[in-house]
């Protein structure tokens, strides 16, 4: 891919590049990938998504972010030994927050609701196509955002305000919000 024609977010940054050309922006729909997702994203608050990505094989691993059922279960034992690792983001409340959160998720599913329809229903199931020509004019925050962010809320999700749900939604293809001169922007809006 051109470089002058990739999303100008990204830079040069070898890990971040191939975050945007392979990961940002392609539709997820499994319900234990979108719980991961969103709780990296919850992570990434007040930092950069590369300080996530640099840490993020180890966060998914050590606080089980691919299996909800495990980190439902977890005890304050749990959490303060996990914090005590240097190779992923000790924030105790996001960690507890990650925890809080995982329980709803197996609420949710043990109620017959899928995570993913529940996200997916504030963009009506299908990724919403922007038409961006430069980055300056993409937003933070959106009402399809702050609706998700306000519903996980009123569920009881920890960590979940509306420009954190807007990043999410960008990140696993509710929004295509790649610029329309990068080439990604028509692999994405691919549903």
């Amino acid at each position: 891919m051109d470089e002058t024609s990739r999303c100008p977010w990204c830079g040069t940054d070898p890990q971040y590049v191939a975050y945007h050309d392979e990961e940002w922006g392609v539709p997820v729909r499994d319900d234990v990938a979108l719980f991961n997702k969103l709780t990296l994203d919850m992570f990434q608050s007040g930092l950069s998504w590369l300080v996530v990505l640099r840490k993020r094989a180890k966060m998914v691993e050590l606080l089980q972010l691919d299996a909800p059922d495990k980190l439902a279960n977890w005890t304050d034992i749990n959490i303060d030994r996990v914090l005590l690792d240097p190779s992923i983001i000790r924030n105790r409340m996001k960690v507890r927050a990650a925890v809080n959160n995982a329980k709803l998720f197996v609420q949710l599913r043990d109620n017959g609701r899928p995570f993913g329809n529940l996200l997916w229903s504030h963009v009506g199931g299908t990724t919403i196509v922007n038409n961006w020509k430069e980055d300056t004019h993409i937003p933070a925050r959106t009402p399809e955002g702050d609706a998700m962010s306000k519903e996980l809320k009123a569920i009881g999700f920890k960590w979940t305000g509306p420009t954190v749900c807007y990043a999410f939604m960008q990140a696993v293809g509710m929004v295509n919000d790649h610029l329309v001169s990068c080439p990604r922007h028509a692999v994405c809006a691919i549903n």
